[in-house]
């Protein structure tokens, strides 16, 4: 393979954005269970929640009052969207300190092509690693990066090693990695 012409995208994601932003605001509830959204009593929904009360099977998208009831201790937020666009562009202009090719997917996460980057001695790898450390010394949040030749695979390797993590899959693995994904992995495929 020419790996002149290997293309390098990173998928940069921060790690339950919401819920880490109002932890960073809210240090004493660091190890309390946390979701941000709808009211329970108020048929809302949950935005994101944060790790610990990920542990009791609370994700995006569930029902408010049903993940009160898998949780009783949950605390809800409601979002605040202000702050959370003020951290994000904050976390944007550092991902433009490494590269102008950059496709935002939300306040939280990018696909970044460093293919022609000269940062970091034009490692990938070591750009993910200088961005995620940029991300935490400047606004206290992690996040976790996945490095790929394609946004398809950056974005499966940028969830494999949450919270915090990288994950790079070079060209030569890009196989046997697909061989071994579960379908729930691939993004887009519902049940």
């Amino acid at each position: 393979m020419d790996k002149s012409n290997t293309r390098k995208i990173i998928h940069v994601d921060a790690d339950c954005f919401y819920a880490s932003v109002e932890v960073r605001e809210k240090p004493h509830l660091k190890n309390q269970p946390l979701a941000v959204g709808g009211q329970p009593d108020r048929r809302g929904v949950v935005a994101t929640c944060n790790y610990p009360a990920r542990k009791f099977g609370i994700h995006s998208a569930m029902a408010s009052s049903q993940a009160l009831r898998a949780c009783p201790d949950l605390v809800f937020l409601p979002p605040n969207f202000p702050l959370y666009r003020q951290v994000s562009r904050q976390i944007h202009d550092i991902l433009r300190r490494y590269t102008d090719v950059i496709e935002p997917l939300s306040l939280d996460e990018a696909y970044l092509d460093t293919t022609n980057s000269k940062h970091c001695q034009g490692s990938a790898t070591w750009i993910a690693q200088s961005i995620c450390k940029d991300i935490y010394d400047s606004s206290g949040l992690t996040a976790s990066a996945g490095v790929a030749r394609s946004k398809f695979l950056a974005k499966i390797a940028s969830d494999w090693n949450k919270p915090a993590g990288i994950k790079v899959i070079l060209p030569e693995e890009e196989l046997e990695f697909i061989k071994i994904l579960p379908v729930k992995k691939l993004h887009g495929v519902g049940k």
